[in-house]
């Protein structure tokens, strides 16, 4: 399935489209709440939607605030 995935991305992450810096594998995304995988990430895009809890109000929030129209 990993290998499936990747050849899907490209061998990049799905959000930022890069290879992780930290030269491990990307990281198997998955929802919390369904365990549904969603995609491989990069460990600062995981780490990104882990800090924000995947709480898509704040992250829509953290989108206004950096478009300033906060």
């Amino acid at each position: 399935e990993y290998k499936e995935l990747l050849q899907k991305q490209n061998s990049v992450c799905a959000i930022c489209g890069d290879s992780c810096i930290t030269g491990k594998q990307l990281a198997v995304d998955h929802s919390h709440d369904t365990g549904k995988i969603r995609g491989l990430l990069c460990s600062k895009c995981n780490q990104g939607l882990g800090l924000f809890n995947d709480n898509e109000t704040l992250l829509q929030k953290a989108i206004t605030y950096l478009n300033g129209t906060h």
